[in-house]
């Protein structure tokens, strides 16, 4: 098994992917205006119309309503992550900060609440941990 993608639903795909463009620092493919996706070596992040939830069974996905996923990144450097994101995140939940567990991380949320933290591991069993991951 592999682990392909996540997907996050919302009502406004175009908003959303600018944003993930600009955080991810990569173009979406747009496979239909309803839907898109935004592909890294590790991992793809679709991004969905909430007209599509339809499609896996009415109801079964709400836009804007996650409280349980954190998307996370492994960065390079997540300070300067953070001066280059500052310009259009707006709602920032943790600035640079050292995990008990080793990783320089910053947590902030989408247009859509969703929360993403970007990392850097810092310590040396955090470092050897993602050894082989950047």
């Amino acid at each position: 098994m592999n682990f392909a993608s996540v997907r996050i639903i919302t009502d406004d795909v175009d908003r959303l992917v600018d944003f993930y463009e600009k955080v991810m620092g990569v173009s979406a493919e747009r496979l239909a205006p309803v839907f898109a996706e935004l592909i890294l070596p590790s991992c793809t992040l679709a991004i969905g119309h909430s007209q599509t939830v339809q499609l896996f069974g009415a109801g079964s996905a709400v836009a804007a309503n996650n409280q349980t996923v954190i998307l996370e990144f492994l960065v390079h450097d997540v300070d300067t992550e953070f001066e280059r994101l500052k310009p259009f995140v707006h709602e920032w939940v943790t600035e640079p900060t050292t995990m008990p567990w080793g990783n320089r991380a910053i947590l902030f949320r989408d247009p859509d609440g969703n929360l993403i933290n970007l990392f850097t591991p810092v310590t040396e069993e955090a470092i050897k941990r993602f050894s082989g991951r950047r």
